[in-house]
């Protein structure tokens, strides 16, 4: 079951003639929401402004809470996934872009759902490169998602949930629709994303609890020759923000550094109107 609205009307179906059929021109993110409450609603918000200024989407955003309410007049508790979507709407042929206001979709899916717990997987890394993306696009959840299909179909192939990308100059980014947090010599790391990879909001709200908890973090380039270096590795995005993962390319990863951070971080819940507090 699925329950979409478009600018707050009630829609099933899509413009052969919209732009996000015909060049994924748009943007998107993906949140869970429990008990009424979008988890990480700030940096969901934040993430979809910020794509539409740099993609030149012209939104009205008010919109955005004209549909939850009508999603919560519709639902008595609202438990499971929203996907929010932004497209350039309706245009002529060709790529020059239209003059008028984006659309806005969400897209709800209910289901139960219960706090986070770590999810314990196997994994290892794709074969498939990712390219260099332009400057401007750097970070972006854009709708151009063709490369995640191609990795997605090599991971479940491989019988992996997830998995880590490189790039073409061999470089960690990612998993496929995750990002991924990376033990070293005892020292956290998280791929820069410089040139590519998506600034998802749940690997932001790690790092900003983590900054809070004076857990050093480094933020830098992983090469391909450091995967045998590898001590512990999680995935996340937000609606998973732990899957721990026991062995990469069959070689036995520490899984006890993930749980800890995990609770240390209180990675449980997350409610946006709760104020994360730190552990002394």
């Amino acid at each position: 079951m699925v329950i979409c609205y478009k600018n707050g009307q009630i829609v099933d179906s899509v413009s052969i003639f919209d732009r996000a059929f015909q060049y994924g021109d748009g943007c998107f993110t993906t949140a869970r929401i429990y008990d009424n409450v979008i988890e990480l609603e700030d940096l969901h918000r934040q993430r979809l402004q910020q794509s539409a200024e740099r993609l030149f989407l012209p939104v009205d955003f008010s919109l955005l809470d004209k549909m939850f309410k009508q999603l919560e007049q519709k639902f008595d508790v609202l438990n499971g996934t929203l996907k929010i979507v932004i497209s350039r709407g309706e245009g002529q042929r060709g790529y020059l872009m239209p003059d008028h206001p984006a659309d806005l979709y969400i897209l709800y899916y209910p289901q139960n759902i219960q706090n986070f717990q770590p999810e314990l997987i196997q994994s290892g890394v794709l074969t498939q490169k990712i390219g260099l993306t332009m400057p401007k696009l750097v970070g972006l959840k854009s709708l151009n998602r063709l490369e995640q299909v191609m990795l997605k179909k090599e991971a479940h192939e491989k019988g992996w949930l997830e998995a880590l990308v490189i790039d073409l100059q061999d470089r960690i980014v990612e998993g496929v629709s995750s990002n991924c947090f990376i033990q070293i010599n005892n020292t956290w790391i998280t791929p820069e994303l410089r040139y590519n990879g998506v600034h998802g909001v749940m690997r932001a709200e790690i790092l900003q609890r983590m900054q809070r908890q004076n857990i050093s973090c480094e933020q830098r380039s992983v090469g391909l020759d450091e995967i045998s270096h590898i001590q512990s590795l999680f995935f996340c995005n937000a609606l998973s923000p732990m899957k721990i993962v026991q062995s990469l390319d069959n070689r036995t990863l520490v899984v006890q550094p993930c749980v800890e951070l995990f609770e240390t971080l209180q990675l449980q819940q997350f409610k946006s109107h709760v104020e994360y507090s730190c552990k002394k």
